[in-house]
């Protein structure tokens, strides 16, 4: 029989933090990304600090949104705002062999993927106002389904013409059911 694994224990501990601002939460959400089934709390901790160890500079971790974002409050003032992201259902942990790593719960990627989908969408604004004609869309290529539907639905709310060349582009390089919806919103955006 194989040797048994010894699970890294970890204990939650909210210090009394009764509710966080919406801002907060969706800071921390963002910042966990990258680190979902991959990074655990300290992990996320130092990223929502500005840490600048190495490990955190190797996997770019400097480059997510809310990098910093809590950089004038301590590592455990930022610990007791992540457990209380898991205490209230937002995010959990699972094991992976031996190592507890965060995971989104359905309610943690609601607010995400929509925090995610707005960020694309001002990318976009961004690359029209930048002025170039050709537009890389192979970044949204085997991105989560729901969080390009939400995308997209982003896109067609607006009814602005202004993002057809972008569609098109991104037409050209993606899945035939992502291809067929672009193309249909291509046609009702060229008849508005």
């Amino acid at each position: 029989m194989g040797k048994r694994v010894q699970r890294v224990r970890y204990n939650l501990d909210a210090k009394n933090i009764k509710q966080l601002p919406q801002d907060e939460l969706v800071k921390i959400l963002r910042a966990a990304d990258p680190l979902i089934m991959c990074g655990g709390r300290t992990l996320l901790a130092k990223v929502l600090k500005g840490s600048k160890e190495k490990k955190i500079l190797e996997l770019n971790l400097n480059t997510n949104p809310a990098y910093g974002y809590f950089k004038d409050i301590s590592i455990e003032e930022i610990t007791a705002k992540i457990d209380w992201t898991i205490l209230r259902g937002f995010l959990t942990i699972e094991y992976d062999y031996r190592l507890p790593l965060l995971v989104y719960t359905p309610l943690g990627w609601e607010i995400e993927k929509d925090t995610y989908s707005d960020e694309l969408l001002k990318g976009f604004d961004d690359m029209l106002e930048s002025g170039h004609k050709n537009f890389d869309m192979i970044y949204l290529k085997d991105r989560n389904r729901q969080m390009i539907n939400m995308l997209l639905d982003k896109v067609q709310a607006t009814q602005d013409r202004k993002y057809i060349p972008i569609l098109e582009a991104w037409a050209k390089i993606d899945y035939k059911k992502i291809q067929k919806r672009i193309r249909a919103m291509i046609n009702k955006l060229e008849q508005s």
